[in-house]
């Protein structure tokens, strides 16, 4: 698959004009166009809903077109939910999935009225401490434990997540949440992150679903929700093949039939919590060539660093570069590119095969639109760069402006009586 980039070398010199690089570009027309295949895939199920993870992008400007498509918040955090509700977002809206929760946050988030999603057995008398009460509606995540295998290889450890009850847990807190008054309860699980294939959500569904069924028949419970929650990825390198959300909409819709159908749950909600496959396309980090090394290796120098984008630093990600006005040239220099960190893993690229760099030319580093920015951080007093929306005329607009020293020496008391000077 090749990767092309949704804005062009023109489009980027006008963009400049206004907002230096780096900066973070998301592209409006492909968010839409993916939140409306989202909706398609799951339309078979009359309560389908996907509770956008407000972790992977947290703009409001990119929650607001996501409401527009019926979509809710997945929210991991006290910040999370107050940005949810200055959005509109309000009751089950928002779904709260946190771990090692405060005490507080379950207390702003069942103000809310958000679905509360239990990680852990003992939350469940945390939560009655906190609020005096069991909600009515609630969820538990639930965590198999050992491998998670598909027939392309295992994909991941569950035995090895700090997430969710284990089997016996999970049927002894629906026993206890209904004896304490609940009455509506929902199920979650995450077992796998990242997955470029169309069997993951389908392979899920049907274990969360002979699960519920049993869960169902031995504590009397009425299981209102199924959560798949996230998992579903997105092809960052050019030879992966995208996953195809009408074909795992359809495998969804096929163990619902043989499962839930049958035992008389027909009338059950699918939700999904995707960050990823919903943005990360659909955003891109832009940075400038500004400096090249000729030591024991060739380094080519960018004005963006970790600080902007850091998987490749800390989980040696692959993101794809193009060199904007380079497209057709043939990729015969190999580089490093890195940013400007003292940490030899502030790498965007290592050995990549790329065209001539010149210093000026514009990089586009592609599928930063989840998990991108909202990593961002302070190291070597760092500045986070501008989020830009390329909306669907062609049009640019600031959804989030550039960090000032002023907003690093913020939080600094000392600094209250002390004007920052440049």
């Amino acid at each position: 698959m090749k990767k092309t980039p949704f804005v062009t070398k023109e489009q980027v010199e006008e963009i400049v004009k206004t907002y230096p690089t780096p900066f973070h570009l998301y592209d409006e027309r492909g968010i839409r166009e993916n939140a409306k295949a989202v909706k398609e895939a799951f339309a078979w199920n009359p309560g389908f809903r996907e509770y956008f993870a407000v972790k992977a992008t947290p703009n409001p400007y990119i929650l607001k077109i996501l409401q527009e498509y019926g979509c809710g918040c997945d929210c991991s955090s006290y910040t999370e939910l107050m940005l949810a509700k200055s959005c509109g977002f309000a009751g089950e809206d928002i779904m709260f999935s946190s771990n090692d929760t405060p005490a507080e946050e379950f207390a702003y988030a069942d103000g809310l009225g958000a679905i509360i999603n239990l990680d852990d057995f003992t939350h469940i008398d945390f939560l009655e401490q906190t609020i005096g009460r069991i909600p009515e509606t609630i969820s538990c995540r639930f965590n198999p434990g050992g491998v998670f295998k598909m027939s392309n290889g295992i994909m991941d450890n569950p035995g090895d997540a700090k997430y969710g009850m284990t089997r016996e847990q999970l049927f002894e807190a629906y026993k206890i949440l209904r004896g304490k008054g609940a009455k509506r309860f929902g199920l979650h699980a995450f077992l796998a992150s990242n997955t470029v294939t169309n069997e993951y959500y389908p392979k899920l569904s049907r274990q969360l679903f002979e699960l519920a069924v049993q869960l169902r028949d031995e504590t009397g419970c009425d299981i209102r929700f199924i959560n798949l929650s996230g998992g579903v990825g997105i092809p960052y390198a050019p030879d992966q093949e995208p996953n195809d959300i009408h074909v795992i909409g359809e495998g969804v819709r096929e163990a619902y039939e043989e499962v839930l159908v049958p035992a008389g749950m027909g009338d059950v909600a699918i939700y999904a919590e995707m960050g990823r496959f919903m943005l990360g396309p659909y955003g891109c980090l832009v940075t400038k060539a500004i400096h090249e090394k000729h030591i024991y290796k060739e380094y080519i120098g960018v004005d963006a660093c970790a600080a902007n984008l850091m998987r490749p630093a800390i989980y040696g990600a692959y993101h794809h570069i193009t060199v904007l006005g380079k497209e057709d040239i043939p990729c015969d220099h190999t580089y490093d590119v890195t940013g400007s960190l003292c940490e030899n893993c502030d790498k965007f690229a290592v050995d990549r095969k790329l065209p001539k760099i010149d210093m000026g030319d514009y990089l586009v580093i592609h599928d930063a639109g989840a998990h991108g920015f909202a990593m961002g951080y302070n190291y070597n007093g760092r500045l986070r760069s501008a989020e830009l929306l390329l909306r669907e005329d062609g049009s640019v607009k600031l959804i989030r402006r550039a960090e000032t020293p002023e907003d690093y020496f913020a939080t600094f008391d000392c600094f209250d009586d002390i004007k920052i000077k440049r």
